[in-house]
């Protein structure tokens, strides 16, 4: 049995069944909505963890395995069993969906650090460049003309938006599992997904922008584009001057991790509102807040409880080497990134986004055989992108490795294709297309730098 196969039988049996069930007693009537969508929810959040469990027993990015369930939730709708694809117009998960890609921009913003993208160099700048600007001139102006002609500009730059992406989260795994996460190559590639980040954002910011109006005109691109480069710019220098002001007033009133986690999430959800008051997504807001923030606007926060017990151990202790490591503990946890906890705290949300995107493919749009082809042809152009940015890579690096490093679009490219859905530029026919896209490279990574790494120390 497949890994596929496996989810589908597994979704249908842990997930299907009982939600069938609570449906048929009516379950869903009156007051007992809020109570059913709960349960449910439940259900898909564990579902999610093990599916996600799964794919990394098969040395692939949790995501995906998430994906692949609420892609396989999808498949009793070809039967003509639609009780699960009813919650996507559900209101309470479309704000916990919501509240998923805020947390997972802000995540993205905090693992994305201003000064490591000082340090990445003038390489991973121009592999980061040359890598959102080919795809995406290839997806809006090659492939949705001839894809999906008649479908108009609007249509074929959102298309294009969703290749620009990078999500080198599971190549991040790949270079650490091989041991070679200190390698140049390594450094282009995490260093060069950082400014990919940055560049595709915008990119949205522009694109969502011009949805919104209705109408491309370069006037209009200049505008959404200057004002999505000054809020980021701006919102970043202000919010890094009121951080430290704001950290030392909270520490005051105490020094725990629930008010770390709050003054983190305020950030967050402040910016998302403050992002879409000047036009933008909020997600750009949520990304930019992850950016200002760094460790030393927490170091004052800590965890009372925990630091008087290692205390307790090192006074009891006459051993100079265990008092010098309970030392090293207490700063390493005061200093702790606030990533950590927020990671922590997204383990419950995210998941939904994920497994609610893959039950969003309508999956009877495959009886196409153009919708076949349109999505290989998609993932064709995906890998071609990102492979001609490796040979921008410089001296010393191997254009094989850093361009299909380059290539997993994973959560990133979920969020642009959910914006596109949502927003009604991506029908199901696209959006289809473009989450098969999404699945394929990410499996991509991961086969294929084993081999070239190996080959490299042949």
């Amino acid at each position: 049995m497949t890994y596929f196969q496996k989810v589908v039988l597994f979704s249908n049996v842990f997930l299907f069944v009982p939600v069938t069930v609570m449906a048929s007693e009516g379950t869903t009537e009156h007051g007992n909505a809020f109570t059913y969508t709960l349960a449910v929810l439940a259900l898909i959040v564990v579902a999610a963890k093990i599916a996600g469990a799964i794919a990394e027993r098969f040395k692939q990015v949790s995501v995906l395995g998430e994906l692949l369930l609420g892609v396989a939730l999808a498949v009793p709708a070809l039967f003509g069993f639609h009780a699960l694809q009813e919650l996507a117009t559900n209101e309470l998960v479309n704000f916990l969906s919501e509240v998923a890609v805020i947390l997972l921009l802000f995540q993205v913003g905090l693992e994305s650090n201003l000064q490591e993208m000082k340090r990445v160099g003038i390489n991973s700048a121009i592999v980061a460049v040359v890598g959102v600007i080919v795809p995406f001139l290839l997806g809006t102006y090659v492939l949705a003309p001839w894809l999906f002609p008649g479908a108009g500009d609007i249509f074929g730059l959102f298309l294009g938006a969703t290749l620009t992406a990078t999500s080198v989260g599971i190549t991040a795994r790949v270079f650490k599992d091989l041991g070679v996460s200190t390698t140049k190559n390594a450094k282009v590639v995490l260093g060069a997904a950082v400014i990919d980040d940055v560049i595709g954002l915008v990119i949205l910011a522009v694109v969502n922008g011009i949805v919104q109006s209705g109408s491309v005109h370069m006037g209009d691109v200049a505008w959404i584009s200057v004002k999505a480069f000054a809020f980021l710019a701006v919102s970043i220098v202000l919010g890094r001057v009121l951080a430290e002001p704001i950290s030392a007033i909270l520490s005051r009133i105490t020094a725990g991790i629930g008010m770390k986690m709050a003054m983190a999430l305020a950030f967050a959800f402040g910016y998302a509102y403050l992002g879409s008051l000047f036009g933008l997504a909020p997600i750009v807001g949520a990304f930019a807040a992850g950016l200002l923030l760094d460790h030393v606007h927490f170091r004052r926060f800590s965890s009372p409880k925990f630091i008087s017990t290692i205390q307790d151990v090192m006074e009891g202790s006459k051993d100079s080497g265990v008092i010098d490591r309970m030392h090293i503990a207490i700063e390493g946890f005061r200093e702790r990134h606030i990533e950590d906890l927020i990671e922590d705290f997204g383990q419950w949300f995210i998941p939904i986004f994920f497994v609610m995107t893959g039950l969003s493919v309508n999956l009877a749009v495959f009886g196409n055989l153009k919708v076949l082809f349109a999505a290989l042809a998609l993932t064709g152009v995906a890998v071609i992108g990102k492979i001609v940015a490796g040979f921008f890579a410089g001296k010393g690096t191997d254009w094989k490795i850093v361009g299909f490093g380059m290539v997993p679009r994973g959560e990133v490219g979920l969020i642009f294709a959910s914006i596109g859905q949502q927003s009604g530029v991506l029908n199901d026919e696209a959006f289809a297309v473009v989450v098969v896209m999404i699945i394929l490279t990410t499996l991509i990574t991961p086969i294929m730098l084993p081999m070239f790494l190996k080959k490299k120390e042949a």
